[in-house]
């Protein structure tokens, strides 16, 4: 019978296994740290060295707390050590036979009642288990990196493991300041499984060149909230990592394309372009393991900002078409009211109409109109076509859509070369990006009009190809509808989705919160638009989501989505 953990080894001791150390010695257990050899040994006990002397120089830890963790560890060469441990937790690299070697010696070294675990962040914890002669006593301890910031412990219970072992194992986690999310043994567990389909999905975008990698990870920061882009945090991972978390997931978990590693991947895994470890990835770094970025020879040039042009002066070739001078905006509601205030904030005089009007002249004098009408396509198509009888030649024309194709409206104006997508992330207030979408019949000249006008607002403009979702919503909803998806398996709870993606991921919200907060209706629309461009079969929506949205289940606005809310009256 599991008791009380009083005594930890840990096996590995690169970055991820000496931080799992850290969190252990921190809490008062005592812990062997184990390599395989002297020099492995050295190189463990520097990292927890490290790790240690900068939380004491940020204030974490006094000096004193530190030698006291440092007293608490034993470092030593070879298994024989781990003979009479309560718990051993195997951080050996991500490879099944290396993993069922250490596990079948551990068998054979350790106490029958000791507890065997593997902290895997993709491979099956059943092939590892039955590795050895004791699969009751075998259990899955995913933590996250790093291991003595992040939150979330994933507890992996195969279908044989002992309940009295997890709830052995919880209790630690409990004592060690954790959340623990105790799950199946699933390809991927839930962050690995939500977060790997979105920055391999992130890879395909840069690959087809829909968008650059500065653009791409600026547009999840700012305009999704996230701590890192994808891109960003695919170095920091190790693309050599990734693709063997990518590859495992798609061969264990039912071949989701989802998961099927980006060509891009495997080449860059073989040309030895591996992230920050190898000093070069998506980005150029100071030197090999540093996080300081250096520009390359696919570096974007600094672009000064823009000159405000008074309004009324006409604007300079080198400020752009749509600088300062005066703005139409057409639409009626929060999106409009939104846009106007920040407009008018910026400098800009604007001219503000529904659409419904029967004259729409006063934008005859504007050098850039954007429209924020409904996402009826007959409605705004009709709207284009008037706006091209009544500006003057050169205006620009903008949609504020995300789910239509900006290349038909571009279409129905008839000056396709003067049309571009023009989003503004939710909340609107709140993100500081604004997205443009260039169709393949913009002009230059109307996208830089659209970017300078972007950064006159004190936005961050990125730009991408004119594809519904344009990058924010593309990346972030086939997120959010995988979520559903995982709970619609009975996977894993609500609460346990949102606290794996929160704590293990340090994203601002877990993805059924947010859902509730944008609306299941707009969620089920974005997803829609998405799959309807591609037609994989990952993007199509989940049914889950097109139930709720069926029988009125919207989020928060409703009182009613993937949780219960308190509708303010």
């Amino acid at each position: 019978m599991a008791g009380e953990i009083t005594s930890v080894g840990v096996i590995g001791l690169g970055t991820m296994g000496a931080g799992i150390v850290e969190v252990f010695a921190r809490n008062g257990v005592e812990v062997l740290a184990v390599e395989i050899s002297e020099e492995a040994l050295e190189r463990g006990r520097a990292t927890l060295a490290g790790s240690t002397d900068r939380a004491v120089a940020r204030g974490r830890l006094t000096a004193e707390q530190r030698d006291a963790l440092l007293g608490r560890v034993r470092f030593v060469v070879g298994l024989a050590a781990l003979s009479d441990v309560d718990l051993v937790v195997e951080a050996v690299p991500e490879r099944l036979d290396l993993k069922r070697r250490v596990f079948g010696e551990l068998d054979r070294i350790c106490r029958p009642d000791t507890i065997l675990a593997t902290n895997t962040s993709s491979l099956s914890v059943t092939e590892i288990s039955v590795a050895t002669s004791r699969p009751r006593q075998v259990v899955g301890l995913h933590f996250f990196n790093p291991a003595p910031v992040m939150k979330l412990v994933e507890v992996v219970r195969t279908v044989v493991t002992a309940a009295e072992v997890v709830d052995a194992v919880e209790a630690l986690c409990a004592r060690l300041g954790k959340v623990a999310v105790t799950i199946a043994d699933r390809a991927g567990f839930i962050a690995n499984a939500l977060l790997f389909g979105y920055l391999n999905q992130a890879v395909e975008l840069f690959e087809s060149r829909y968008a650059t990698r500065e653009d791409l990870d600026a547009a999840m920061r700012l305009g999704a909230g996230l701590p890192m882009g994808p891109l960003a945090l695919l170095d920091l991972i190790g693309l050599d990592t990734a693709y063997e978390i990518l590859d495992t997931m798609y061969r264990r978990g039912g071949r989701n394309r989802r998961h099927a590693p980006v060509p891009l991947i495997r080449q860059m895994v073989t040309a030895g372009l591996l992230g920050r470890k190898s000093g070069r990835g998506f980005y150029t770094y100071q030197r090999p393991g540093s996080g300081v970025v250096v520009p390359d020879e696919t570096t974007p040039p600094v672009v000064e900002p823009a000159v405000p042009v008074p309004v009324g002066e006409t604007p300079t070739a080198s400020g752009g078409g749509a600088a300062r001078g005066p703005v139409g905006l057409v639409g009626a509601g929060p999106l409009a009211d939104a846009l106007a205030e920040i407009f008018a904030a910026a400098g800009h005089r604007v001219v503000t109409l529904t659409g419904e009007e029967s004259e729409l002249t006063p934008l005859a004098e504007v050098d850039l109109v954007v429209e924020a009408v409904a996402d009826d396509p007959q409605v705004k198509r009709a709207l284009f076509a008037r706006l091209d009888q009544v500006c003057r030649p050169g205006t620009v024309f903008a949609t504020t859509t995300s789910v239509l194709p900006v290349i038909d409206l571009a279409m129905a104006s008839g000056r396709p070369a003067d049309v571009v997508g023009l989003h503004f992330p939710r909340p609107v207030g709140e993100r500081q990006l604004v997205e443009v979408a260039r169709t393949v019949r913009s002009s230059v000249e109307a996208v830089a009009a659209a970017r300078t006008f972007g950064v006159g607002l004190g936005r961050t403009v990125v730009v991408c190809a004119d594809r519904p979702g344009y990058v924010v919503d593309a990346l972030l909803f086939p997120y959010l509808n995988d979520a559903i998806r995982m709970l619609e398996a009975s996977y894993a709870t609500v609460e346990d989705i949102d606290h794996a993606m929160r704590l293990g991921c340090a994203y601002p919200v877990g993805p059924f919160e947010l859902l509730d907060e944008v609306g299941l209706d707009v969620a089920l629309e974005v997803q829609r638009s998405v799959y309807r461009a591609t037609r994989e079969p990952g993007l199509a929506p989940a049914p889950l989501l097109e139930q709720l949205v069926t029988v009125g289940h919207l989020g928060r606005g409703t009182g009613r989505g993937f949780r219960e809310w308190t509708v303010s009256s």
